[in-house]
Order: structure tokens, then sequence, then C-alpha cells
């Protein structure tokens, strides 16, 4: 049996833009993204931290060191610029394999760089 594990996660990113007329996903400055191991192309769920809202769209790539978060398409209307976001993907395993399983967390500051 399989089953679902949080992989990798980005916490408490800051939506730099929202775009409702691009076709959809979540831009991510490739930095972010290289340092949680989140692929481009890879199904994310957002949490926007300040209304509750929660979506699933893909990762793709920003600029290197843009610090960009940016919502696009559909899901433009779920955040404000400036919301704090978590941004989940997710992994099936073997439940042994699970049970020693640490996911990779990433917490950023107020400018989308990582906090070392």
């Amino acid at each position: 049996m399989q089953i679902t594990l949080m992989r990798a996660k980005i916490h408490r990113a800051v939506v730099t833009q929202a775009d409702l007329n691009y076709e959809g996903s979540i831009s991510i400055d490739e930095t972010l993204l290289k340092e949680s191991g989140i692929l481009e192309n890879e199904m994310v769920d957002v949490l926007n931290i300040n209304n509750g809202e929660r979506f699933t769209t893909y990762a793709i790539k920003a600029p290197k060191d843009s610090g960009e978060i940016k919502i696009n398409g559909a899901a433009a209307r779920k955040v404000q610029i400036n919301d704090p976001v978590i941004i989940i993907a997710y992994g099936a395993m073997p439940i042994e394999d699970a049970k020693h399983f640490q996911p990779k967390v990433i917490l950023v500051n107020n400018q989308n760089i990582a906090i070392k």
C-alpha cells in the first residue's frame, strides 16, 4: 500500500503578482523551486493564510532570484498581492518508507528569500 505525504513546502511566501488573464499556474522563483525540490509543472496546493482559500495548480519557473510568487489564471481571484501563502507538493510512497521520510521545508522572509 502507498500513502501520500507532504514532500516539499515553501512556507509563508508572499504573493507578488496575480494575473487573471494568464493561462494558469503559480510562478515560483527558480531559486525557491530548486531549494524546495518542487519541479516545474509539478502539481502543488496553495494555501492562502489571509483568507483560508486553498487551491491546486502547477508550478512554473519564475526568473531566478526574482522573489516572484505569481498566481495565474482563475486562482488569481483567490489571492491579493502581499498575501502570505504556503505552497505544498506531495508524493506517494510505501508506508514503510513513509515512516522515515523527511520532507523539505523552506521558510522564506517577506522578500521570498529562503531563511537559512
